[in-house]
């Protein structure tokens, strides 16, 4: 990982209601439809040049990737798909999307108004070499991929006849996110100037982003790797069905 220590989770998605959870069984609404991102051309742009930070355009090349390998999914699956609103943010404010700024967040997802919010400064980006920067965005967009398809409505509704799990469920909503941020990373790896070895240091910066025991909400680091790692192998959604996995898969 990044020779900066991660003591709390770097990514966090926005939630305008409150949170619960599906039951641990899969749901219609869970469940995505057939196919995978294909495979697609995705080569990073430097983070800084020249000692000047790059970090916008950065992040606009892997979002515009995200899009375009998205879309291809959701048409061949005959379902609509509509790019998020993108804002970038010098520094953190006092309110976003209506709200207040949410603490312990790096870049996050604005349920209520489908935006991603990236902060162009701090230690989830700035002077980093890793992958980990690339891997909150597709974690992001992949919270952008659960509002379409419905799965964050049903969600939502789970808040409503199921608040005594809420925190475990809270979880399997965001070990997806990390599934799917795999998925796109799986589909597009070949394209990217990396090695083994830099993927071995994403795996190890996303589980030291893992939950510590006073700040539960995206899982334990081992498995933060597990869905992480789930996604990638298989290339494909339907390999991130975390309302089925077992409660220790979650924890």
């Amino acid at each position: 990982m990044h020779s900066l220590p991660i003591k709390r989770p770097l990514v966090a998605v926005l939630v305008i209601s409150s949170l619960s959870a599906f039951p641990a069984q899969a749901s219609p609404e869970a469940t995505f439809p057939r196919g995978k991102p294909a495979a697609m051309s995705c080569p990073e742009t430097p983070i800084s040049s020249g000692g000047i930070p790059r970090t916008r355009e950065y992040l606009e090349t892997v979002l515009t990737c995200l899009g375009k390998a998205w879309a291809g999914y959701f048409r061949r699956a005959k379902r609509e798909f509509r790019k998020p609103v993108v804002r970038y943010y010098e520094e953190p404010e006092s309110t976003v999307c209506g709200v207040a700024w949410p603490e312990h967040a790096a870049a996050f997802y604005c349920t209520n108004r489908r935006t991603l919010v990236f902060p162009l400064t701090g230690r989830w980006i700035e002077d980093r070499t890793d992958l980990y920067p690339f891997k909150v965005a597709a974690h992001e967009y992949g919270h952008h991929l659960q509002s379409l398809l419905g799965i964050r409505r049903a969600f939502e509704e789970r808040v409503r006849t199921r608040k005594p799990h809420q925190e475990e469920l809270k979880r399997r909503y965001e070990l997806q996110a990390d599934c799917l941020a795999g998925v796109f990373l799986g589909s597009v790896w070949r394209s990217l100037s990396r090695t083994r070895a830099d993927w071995e240091e994403l795996v190890e910066a996303t589980r030291a982003s893992g939950d510590d025991p006073d700040y539960r909400s995206h899982g334990r680091g081992a498995n933060r790797v597990y869905w992480l790692e789930r996604g990638y192998r298989a290339v494909s959604p339907a390999a991130c069905d975390t309302w089925a996995a077992p409660a220790a898969r979650v924890s």
